[in-house]
């Protein structure tokens, strides 16, 4: 048995012998956010509140409308210890807050509640933002500044400041060795041995971008720097044409401006205080809500642990349809389909419009057709049917849009119109998903329109996030470059195996 699955087992055997906990878990929903929280109900609905005003100054300061709400709520877990983000994310690193996390059946954050400090989920929240709205091929540094220099925001009744900084950001940039300018501006941020984020990329990051952001023309110098670095030239160079720095008299300025007085915007602006609905969850959500979401992400050896920890938790909670949920995807992803299909099955009786337990019986049904040829058309009829009742039940869900599309892969005349609107459609509910953008970006190379292509994948292959599929869409960038369509780029050449190496773990 691998340490991992002594851990879990370790965890899985904690969790049945603790008595009862209180069925704590709240459920808030605004326009822009549904919270999960374990805390009380003022502070539930007072995070509600920020997280809505923290939208609406990004939308302030990037020149949006703050009236526009997304097509996609946000769920976010806000969490009271550390442990229970291992409960997600079993691998989180010592003293990791928070991580965000775009896949393919969610895309979520979670973040440790805090008096003092929400830098964290600010920071995540930037990022999904940035990606929600915002269709460009960013360079790494400045995707990481944005997330930065907004997360260190203070938002308190009748006050907002923008332009703070965060003490232990500073505390790395005076004691710490910086990285080059050059592997800073190239997106080069891993150390020398290549295995983790050198400890000053985070804080330089957030400096480069506060001292283009605190000056008019330094703004539009980095405007003219993000377009030119966007549409192809050369970060390290376009940084001294557009400001007239060198990377090393970059170092001595910034250096110079962390000695200063560091400035900060206040902002003077009524924002609403807007509906908050609460709800206290069953108490089947103490044992199996986080445990659900790292469901949803598990990869490796956690699979088989997980499944164990989720059947001994289940039945404590009979015929509650969150355990049934949780049980049901636990048995089609990694362990019995058909056991997980009867207890969907029951789900299904009771809440026959419930979207994930239809999602999960269309995904069984596909699978059942790759790996029994024989009743391939059957199974392929009754998964389409268990997603067009999943549509008919919430037609803005991405993950329905997405089975749709990359259940075509392969089939003849892939990919048609029809397909390309499925793509479509699962990328604008959910642009933050690599996947959605994937797909969506080699469907349109199928029919001839590689420059939209291009497009979408531009971003992905600058994501600080996922540098290890850098190069599978830079390769496919280059096709799209070459000219490559119609039978050359032809979308049944793609395979599940494709899909797998976009990671969209989105981890950080």
């Amino acid at each position: 048995m691998t340490l991992a699955r002594i851990a879990m087992a370790a965890v899985a055997l904690m969790l049945l012998t603790a008595s009862p906990a209180r069925a704590d878990w709240l459920r808030a929903e605004s326009e822009r956010f549904v919270i999960y929280s374990d805390g009380d109900e003022r502070t539930l609905r007072a995070y509600a509140q920020k997280l809505e005003t923290f939208d609406r100054v990004l939308r302030l300061f990037m020149g949006l409308s703050m009236d526009e709400a997304p097509p996609r709520k946000l769920p976010i877990y806000l969490i009271g210890h550390q442990r229970e983000l291992i409960r997600v994310l079993p691998d989180a690193i010592q003293n990791q807050s928070g991580v965000y996390v775009p896949a393919e059946q969610d895309i979520f954050a979670v973040a440790t509640r805090s008096r003092n400090d929400d830098s964290t989920l600010l920071h995540e929240y930037a990022h999904h933002f940035m990606f929600q709205n915002f269709n460009f091929p960013y360079p790494a540094w400045f995707v990481e500044g944005f997330a930065e220099y907004y997360a260190a925001s203070t938002i308190e009744a009748g006050r907002v400041e923008v332009g703070l900084y965060n003490e232990n950001r500073v505390a790395w940039l005076q004691n710490g060795q910086w990285m080059q300018m050059e592997d800073l501006l190239a997106g080069r941020s891993r150390n020398a041995r290549g295995d983790r984020f050198n400890e000053t990329y985070y804080p330089l990051a957030w400096l480069l971008t506060h001292w283009f952001m605190s000056d008019v023309e330094r703004r539009a110098a980095m405007q003219r720097y993000l377009a030119d670095v966007g549409s192809g030239g050369d970060p390290v160079e376009a940084l001294e044409q557009h400001t007239g720095l060198t990377p090393t008299a970059l170092r001595d300025t910034l250096r110079a401006y962390m000695r200063g007085r560091i400035p900060y915007s206040r902002v003077s602006h009524p924002f609403p205080t807007v509906p908050v609905t609460i709800e206290r969850l069953p108490r089947s959500a103490n044992d199996l809500l986080l445990i659900n979401q790292q469901l949803k992400i598990a990869q490796g050896d956690d699979q088989d642990a997980l499944v164990s920890q989720i059947r001994a938790l289940a039945p404590r909670h009979a015929g509650d349809p969150f355990a049934q949920l949780v049980l049901g995807r636990a048995e089609i992803m990694f362990g019995d389909p058909r056991q997980g299909e009867t207890v969907l099955e029951a789900l299904l009786q009771q809440q026959p419009d419930n979207v994930e337990a239809l999602q999960l019986m269309a995904l069984a049904r596909m699978n059942e057709a790759s790996d029994h040829p024989e009743g391939y058309d059957v199974a392929m009829q009754q998964m389409r049917a268990f997603l067009q009742r999943a549509y008919d039940a919430d037609g803005a869900n991405y993950f329905t849009f997405l089975l749709i599309a990359q259940n075509r892969i392969g089939e003849p005349g892939y990919p048609n119109e029809n397909d390309l609107l499925a793509w479509e459609l699962a990328y604008t509910i959910a642009p933050q998903l690599g996947h959605a953008r994937f797909g969506l970006a080699q469907a349109l190379m199928a029919h001839d329109r590689n420059a939209e292509a291009i497009a979408l994948l531009q971003p992905l292959a600058n994501d600080p996030h996922n540098p290890q599929n850098a190069d599978f869409v830079r390769t496919l960038i280059a096709r799209a470059e070459a000219g490559l369509n119609g039978d050359d780029a032809d979308a049944s050449h793609w395979d599940d195996a494709d899909f797998e190496a976009m990671d969209d773990a989105g981890l950080e």
